[in-house]
């Protein structure tokens, strides 16, 4: 695992760009495909969704309303819990890729862990994916570090990356640690905490010195920690624009450490009743 070079971080023999852009929670269709797109015709090259939420086939519109090549986009898809088992699994992904109108993904992930069926059924069926080339990497997502510890022993093939939640308002030092020690990148989800670190007046601070926004300052304080990469969603332009815009500024040493100080408010923003693990703390 290596820091961004180029704006990617490398992990197991992929290169994933550092700043990706999310699909969660995507508007109408009418405008869903426009956004993806918009953010391709930005300069975003990793694009991520999820059967989960129902954005695959905007994601495959965009693309193809980008005149993009495949080969320069990183595409991210997941497979729900729901789909843990092998048979469900392999169907979930051939019909991500039929939604998607793709020969193959660049990451599959499993989306949340299912205690219900055996970790090592779930990640043998991610390992014959990325044998059968439907996925050039795999990994997993919402991960404690119990689970990424038993995920990286069972499974036969390497995992590029845990993607969590991870911002300026919760701490996952341990988690972080634990990806760190198998090279296991972070990608974080709600990277923004769904908005609120958009008031925060530390956080508002620091953008106004720079000329930035406090979106910008939040994503940059991510991208310069090790090993970490971000996909935020955005559903206007001028936010697409500004959250690919973060490599013309850097955070001193003081700042970034103004910024960790707010992890200690433990604000948790994904947390499902039904499916969440037993969240790590700290």
């Amino acid at each position: 695992m290596h820091a961004a070079k180029g704006f990617k971080l490398t992990s197991h023999g992929a290169a994933m760009p550092v700043v990706g852009y999310g699909t969660m929670e995507f508007p109408e269709p009418e405008r869903a495909a426009g956004l993806v797109a918009h953010a391709i015709g930005c300069g975003y090259r990793h694009i991520d969704t999820a059967r989960k939420y129902g954005s695959e086939a905007w994601v495959g519109e965009g693309i193809r309303a980008s005149g993009i090549a495949r080969d320069e986009l990183f595409v991210t898809t997941k497979v729900t819990e729901d789909n843990a088992r092998a048979a469900d699994f392999a169907r979930s992904v051939e019909t991500s890729l039929t939604t998607l109108g793709l020969d193959y993904v660049d990451l599959l992930l499993v989306h949340w862990p299912q205690p219900r069926v055996p970790l090592a059924e779930t990640l043998g069926a991610l390992a014959k994916a990325r044998r059968d080339g439907l996925t050039r990497h795999i990994g997993v997502s919402n991960y404690t570090v119990a689970l990424l510890d038993e995920a990286v022993r069972v499974c036969p093939e390497p995992l590029v990356t845990n993607q969590i939640e991870y911002h300026a308002y919760i701490r996952q030092d341990k988690l972080l640690a634990a990806c760190r020690r198998h090279g296991v990148l972070v990608t974080c989800h709600v990277p923004l905490a769904r908005g609120l670190l958009l008031q925060d007046p530390v956080i508002c601070a620091i953008a106004a010195a720079h000329g930035k926004s406090a979106a910008q300052v939040a994503l940059r304080w991510l991208i310069q920690q090790p090993g970490v990469a971000v996909v935020p969603r955005a559903l206007a332009a001028h936010e697409i624009e500004q959250n690919i815009d973060v490599f013309d500024f850097t955070l001193s040493d003081e700042e970034m450490r103004r910024i960790d100080v707010l992890r200690d408010k433990s604000v948790r923003v994904v947390d499902p009743q039904v499916r969440r693990p037993v969240w790590d703390v700290g």
